[in-house]
This record gives structure tokens, C-alpha cells and sequence, in this order.
């Protein structure tokens, strides 16, 4: 096993420079609309399926559940989401959108959409569904 390190050739490295790179433009895309790319997460899970617990959106979201905590009392504060208390447990709540955040997806879905095009555009289409696929296996073994 050699001790060299490349960074040109590391994986970890190579990744955080995409990651940083689409992360940055899709941040300030976002600042346009008043939030930050801290909230996108919660408000994926949410437009996907409202009505879920806060612990269900830090499972779904891969987000630890004090940093969805902060997340959603910032969305609350913004009028995007409200807490509703959970029937079934009085030491929990369901989240709902509001009109509001209901409507910020048609707004704001066209966004990744250009960054993730404007990142994989120097890879062909093969190449392009090859990283995907890669990528969607390697977070679900997460």
C-alpha cells in the first residue's frame, strides 16, 4: 500500500471541489430569494411529503436532528412551514408547508436544475448517468 497522497487523484478532494463549486453558485441563486442553501433540505422533504415529524426530516434529509431543529424555526420565522402538534405523540410535531412555502417550489426547483446542468456540462450524457448512478449508490450505502 503506497503513502503517496495526490490530492489530484483523491476522491475526498475531488468531490469537495464540485460540491464546493455547485454549493456556492446555488447559495447565491438562493440568497436572490432571501434563504440559504442551509434550509434546501427541509424544504425538499417537505415539498416531497408534508406532514412528517422533524426526525423524519433529518432521516429523510441526512441532516442531524438539532441542525433540522434550527432549520425549521428559521423556516417558521420566514412563514415557510408551520408545526403542528402530532396526534399521536404529544412530544412531537408534524410539518406543514404553508401557501407560501407551498409556492416557493415552482420558484425555486428551476434553480439546482441549472446548476446541476452547468456542473455535469463537461461530461457527456453516458458520463453524466454514470456519476448518478455512482453517486445514488454510494449515498444509500450511507
Amino acid at each position: 500500500m503506497s503513502t503517496t497522497f495526490d490530492r489530484k487523484e483523491s476522491f475526498g478532494w475531488l468531490v469537495n471541489v464540485v460540491a464546493n463549486n455547485a454549493g456556492k453558485s446555488f447559495d447565491n441563486e438562493l440568497k436572490k430569494h432571501g434563504l440559504s442553501i442551509a434550509l434546501w433540505p427541509t424544504l425538499m422533504c417537505l415539498w416531497e411529503e408534508e406532514g412528517i415529524t422533524q426526525r423524519d426530516i433529518a432521516l429523510k434529509s441526512k441532516v442531524e436532528s438539532s441542525t433540522t431543529t434550527r432549520t425549521l424555526d428559521k423556516l417558521v420565522k420566514l412563514e415557510l412551514v408551520e408545526r403542528h402538534e402530532d396526534p399521536n405523540s404529544r412530544r412531537s410535531f408534524r410539518i406543514y408547508l404553508t401557501d407560501k412555502g407551498r409556492a416557493l417550489k415552482e420558484v425555486l426547483l428551476p434553480i439546482p436544475i441549472a446548476v446541476n446542468e452547468a456542473v455535469l456540462s463537461s461530461l457527456d450524457e453516458d458520463e453524466q448517468k454514470m456519476l448518478i448512478k455512482l453517486l445514488q449508490k454510494m449515498v444509500k450505502a450511507i
